[in-house]
């Protein structure tokens, strides 16, 4: 497919990174020439506004099958979508950063009016940098947790305590619940699938996938090791904070949120009618030690500032808080930092926005449900096509690493072992490496 993006922002560079090797990628920006990262991708360049109609005739957008808007500016983007629209009726993608223009874009008002000039997807990478962290403060302990088939088949990250019952226990020798499977493990930062004979070591970071229930008891048995969160520090008042507050409140968990803005915290004061707000600075220790924010069930360091989050989740940690610690990163490659100086979870909106955006340009019947340790690998939901003859599981002839953690058939699920045979017309949810996605692919759409 031939993709034009608008606007070579870091979140333009992250698209074009991951989408250049499968796809004609063409990138457009004001600058005269692209900053030296974008050197290394297969692309091309054309410098011109969004908004110009000769530039984007030169850019042929009549042989272009999608155009996605991503530059620092949401206006510049809403424009470029709709200047699109002028020339040819093909898909659009704007990201914007406010919640009015998002509320306003996406209304179920606007679609009592429609034209063909209208964007086709709107993402708001903090509305969905919010659902990835109430996620995770839903399942303590766990550093990554994602749902699946409406809640029914899920994802739990857990990093392997020292004193964990599965240190140095070789996968096969394993106790689960029925209906679990380990599908990855990232050790050392590098994310990887194991068989068998893999022994878990301490400070690894296991996957599990299987059904909800099965996933639910696994988080009761072995990883709970406290009750769950009652009481939430947020520290940033932003959109993503007023959000995330919203929710706790709404799931009956304690709120404490700190905001160095006068004004902000005002405005949250009113809007939140269960919640402490704090006028203060999340890097005073004093302020810190006096609200007891160490003793909260989870610590939330969501500013806009990743160097200012970090020094936040610190002085959490200075405090002698043994409780889970979820910092926002802007730039997810500083984001193995974060982890090195002892952050449990680290959360992107780019990479939140990422998953989303992927879903949008991916081929019939497949989609990319989740993002794994900074993209290395995914978890791809795709439909066997009609044609697909019954096959065992451990007949397919996989030359690549992925494993099938659920199958879906009609209103069942299944969570597969060697023996079972897939058929026509299932739904997999299969966890790969990165590398490997294409050929998953077409190992079972021809």
């Amino acid at each position: 497919m031939n993709l034009l993006i608008y606007g070579a922002t870091e979140l333009g560079y992250m698209i074009a990174l991951r989408l250049y090797q499968e796809h004609s990628v063409t990138l457009m920006d004001d600058l005269e020439k692209l900053p030296d990262k974008f050197n290394n991708l297969d692309i091309s360049f054309i410098s011109g506004s969004g908004a110009d109609v000769d530039a984007l005739e030169q850019a042929d957008m009549k042989k272009c099958g999608l155009f996605i808007a991503c530059a620092g500016l949401d206006e510049a983007n809403i424009v470029a979508c709709w200047t699109v629209k002028k020339i040819v009726d093909i898909e659009t993608i704007c990201f914007v950063r406010t919640m009015e223009l998002y509320r306003n874009l996406s209304s179920p008002k606007q679609h009592r009016y429609l034209t063909r000039y209208d964007i086709d997807t709107i993402i708001w990478p903090e509305q969905l940098l919010t659902q990835d962290i109430f996620r995770i403060i839903s399942v303590p302990d766990a550093v990554d947790v994602e749902y699946f088939a409406e809640g029914r088949a899920k994802l739990f990250e857990y990093r392997i305590k020292e004193d964990s019952v599965l240190r140095d226990t070789r996968v096969m020798d394993c106790s689960f619940p029925k209906d679990v499977l380990i599908v990855g493990i990232t050790r050392n930062h590098n994310l990887f699938i194991p068989d068998g004979s893999t022994r878990i070591l301490a400070d690894d970071k296991v996957i599990f996938m299987g059904t909800g229930v099965a996933l639910d008891s696994l988080a009761g048995s072995i990883f709970r090791t406290r009750d769950s969160i009652k009481t939430a520090v947020l520290i940033g008042g932003g959109s993503v904070g007023f959000m995330l507050a919203r929710k706790l409140e709404q799931a009956g968990i304690k709120v404490k949120l700190i905001d160095h803005d006068k004004d902000r915290c005002v405005f949250l004061a009113d809007k939140l009618k269960k919640s402490l707000i704090l006028h203060g600075d999340g890097t005073d220790l004093e302020l810190l030690e006096g609200e007891f924010v160490g003793d909260a069930g989870v610590i939330v360091c969501i500013t806009n500032n990743d160097e200012k989050n970090l020094l936040c989740s610190l002085l959490v940690k200075q405090l002698g808080s043994d409780r889970r610690i979820i910092t926002r990163v802007s730039n997810i490659r500083t984001a193995q930092l974060f982890e090195r100086v002892g952050i449990d979870v680290v959360v992107s909106p780019r990479e939140s926005a990422l998953t989303e955006l992927l879903n949008r340009v991916q081929a019939r019947d497949v989609d990319i449900l989740a993002l794994v340790e900074g993209g290395q690998g995914e978890v791809l939901r795709l439909t066997l096509p009609d044609d697909f003859p019954d096959t065992r599981v451990i007949d397919l002839q996989f030359h690549v690493r992925a494993v099938i953690g659920v199958v879906k058939r009609g209103r069942r699920l299944i969570v597969p072992c060697g023996e079972t045979e897939i058929k026509a017309g299932d739904q997999l949810k299969i966890f790969t490496m990165a590398e490997d996605a294409e050929a998953v692919k077409r190992l079972f759409i021809k």
